[in-house]
């Protein structure tokens, strides 16, 4: 049990750190999207871009959130031990 919850904590904290760094890079570098993948989904209107911005964003603070929960209660069975 401890065991998933420590791989479980590792994906989710994992998962909040790289949306979080695509939400950075898309608010301060926001053609990168047109320069990597080599297409312009939204002709320059920038609406991918928030798009993204705000999907990272949710996703960045559900994963958190998660990730915190797990923190609490791998700390928890640490110390009940």
């Amino acid at each position: 049990m401890k065991r998933s919850l420590q791989r479980r904590f590792i994906v989710e904290l994992g998962g909040s750190l790289a949306s979080s760094a695509i939400l950075i890079l898309t608010l301060v570098w926001r053609d990168w999207i047109e320069i990597v993948f080599r297409l312009d989904p939204d002709h320059h209107s920038g609406a991918a871009e928030w798009a993204i911005v705000a999907f990272a964003f949710v996703a960045t603070a559900a994963l958190g959130s998660l990730a915190g929960r797990d923190w609490r209660a791998l700390a928890a069975s640490s110390s009940a031990t």
